[in-house]
């Protein structure tokens, strides 16, 4: 007799631990599936929802094929709200995308169901093998994709070997017997899915019972419907301090997952018997097929309800009008999740460092020879402003470097460092000269003449008009226009060589402080021109994402050296 109690407690022990074990497995190879798939895919997964959202079916369909592929509705929806925040996708096709997102998730249910755990050694031995011998990182990630895929399976190997003794165990037959009503399993379901934080294990911890026999197939579903609204926990969770678009697509989840549940739980013992008709006698098969086949119901439910449903997260989170200052805009953490959408985030960004740049070039000449004390400090808040925001974005990009990037990622992160620095460097250029030569001007009475002037605008528009086409080639992707603006050294260089004919010849005028006045337009002159040299490099670095593009100044050095 009191071997029994011992004995109990082993098994206990081991139950526990192989549970435990197994979903922890699970998980992991759930993460770093996931974590590769979204490196190796994570572009070509972006391109497709841009192509595939013209309306809320092909955004279902572009929603349903990218969750599919890399296995992780989060990434999805990252997506989602990147393109939403960016005005490529209205709220209307996000929703279509989400909906989409909840079906392709089902596909792990169906691999699991399959119940081919054996091989799950076999594709870590693999995956880790393509890892160590791998020559290029994408080979290397596609071996972490297998990797996870065979700590998945050993993982549900694992609970399947543990749980196989508890058909026989009393109190677990009781404790699944108080599940028999449908509400109950639903609240079991959901709770469990709150603290994993994964449907998918869920649903796999559901499979594995059912093909040892120790859940009926109404139960099940149940199961995997509370995993459905537990979910919700996860994207609340995860929207909290972030996008107000994050949160509208957390909304989404609730709204589409909550009202699912409540309209098929009546009719469970329908959809039980369906599927049990298009799978006779595989459980763990029937169970899989009833969460695809609710997934499928409330998509082909809801994908007609987008427009109320879109008025109804708005009307919940009404997107935040964004005071005017000197934040960044678009560096959410949210982003860094996906490295693809936080570089174009990283781009828009520097789209607006580029316009408030553009603004202080438009005034420079102006301040310079005849501004007031009040024009120079105006002038000087734009170059805080510039400033401010080019350090988040420095910031910013330190902290993609140390995600995991595959080409041209790494190419494009530096390119747009690059392009910030060179921004910075181009405010510097007008509060270090431009700045302190109108306080010179003002300090020392000095005029300059009408006709300086008229030489000295051209020249001042020609820079103006090559800037104009970096902030269009940054926020149009407009190669034409980066190629124009790293083309303009010919006419800048043009102009200032009649400006400084022009001045020399004026360099003998009679009239007071001839002196000051020649070297503050000369230095005007100068200074146009080192500007316009920060244009063309931007210029250059934007051509840069084109192999092919070449400069007349490329083109010119490479005649040169031929």
């Amino acid at each position: 007799m009191p071997e029994t109690p011992s004995v109990a407690t082993i098994e206990i022990g081991a139950l526990i631990t192989g549970l435990g074990g197994g979903l922890a497995l699970f998980l992991y190879g759930m993460r770093q599936m996931t974590e590769a798939l979204k490196t190796v895919a994570g572009n070509r997964m972006k391109n497709l929802l841009g192509r595939l959202t013209a309306n809320r079916f092909s955004a279902a369909l572009a929603g349903t094929v990218i969750t599919a592929i890399i296995q992780s509705s989060s990434v999805t929806t990252v997506l989602v709200v990147g393109f939403v925040s960016a005005g490529l996708l209205t709220l209307n096709q996000s929703i279509g995308v989400i909906l989409g997102a909840h079906l392709g998730t089902t596909i792990t249910a169906q691999i699991i169901a399959f119940q081919i755990y054996r091989y799950g050694l076999l594709l870590i031995a693999i995956g880790f093998l393509m890892d160590l011998v791998g020559r290029n990182e994408k080979i290397k990630h596609w071996g972490m994709v297998l990797l996870g895929l065979g700590l998945i399976f050993f993982g549900m190997e694992l609970m399947s070997g543990v749980t196989s003794p508890l058909r026989e165990w009393a109190p677990f037959a009781h404790a699944v017997g108080s599940l028999q009503h449908p509400l109950a399993a639903v609240g079991v379901g959901l709770l469990f899915t709150a603290v994993i934080q994964s449907s998918s294990a869920t649903t796999g911890v559901v499979i594995v019972l059912a093909a040892q026999g120790l859940l009926s197939l109404e139960t099940g579903i149940a199961l995997a419907f509370g995993a459905n609204i537990g979910t919700c926990v996860t994207a609340i969770i995860a929207a909290i301090g972030r996008p107000r678009e994050a949160v509208q697509a957390a909304l989404i989840h609730v709204l589409f997952n909550t009202t699912g549940v409540l309209l098929w739980l009546p009719w469970i013992g329908y959809l039980a018997a369906l599927v049990r008709t298009l799978s006779p006698g595989d459980l763990p098969r029937q169970i899989a097929n009833a969460h695809t086949l609710f997934n499928l119901g409330n998509l082909c439910l809801f994908i007609w309800l987008t427009a109320p449903m879109a008025r109804l997260v708005q009307a919940v989170a009404p997107l935040k009008l964004q005071a005017p200052g000197i934040r960044a805009l678009y560096l959410d953490q949210f982003y860094l999740e996906q490295p693809s959408l936080a570089l174009d985030q990283v781009r828009r960004e520097l789209t607006r460092v580029a316009m408030l740049a553009r603004e202080m070039l438009r005034r420079v000449l102006q301040v310079t020879i005849e501004g007031s004390d009040r024009d120079i400090a105006d002038l000087q808040k734009l170059d805080r402003d510039l400033d401010s925001l080019q350090g988040e974005i420095i910031t910013y990009l330190a902290s993609l470097s140390q995600r995991q990037l595959i080409d041209p990622q790494p190419g494009l992160l530096s390119r747009y460092l690059s392009i910030a620095n060179y921004l910075e460097n181009l405010g510097d250029v007008i509060r270090s000269n431009f700045m302190e030569n109108a306080r010179k001007r003002l300090s020392r009475q000095v005029s300059v003449s009408a006709s300086t002037r008229k030489v000295l605008g051209p020249l001042h528009q020609e820079v103006c008009r090559a800037f104009d086409s970096i902030v269009t080639a940054l926020e149009q992707a407009d190669l034409i226009a980066a190629r124009d603006a790293a083309d303009s050294k010919t006419a800048v260089g043009a102009l200032a060589d009649r400006a400084s004919s022009h001045l020399a010849k004026r360099l003998a005028a009679g009239e007071p402080n001839r002196l000051l006045t020649f070297h503050l337009e000369t230095d005007t002159v100068e200074n146009l021109k080192r500007l316009n040299t920060l244009t063309r490099r931007i210029g250059r670095v934007l051509l840069e994402i084109d192999p092919n593009a070449q400069t007349t100044e490329s083109r010119e050095t490479s005649d040169s050296a031929s």
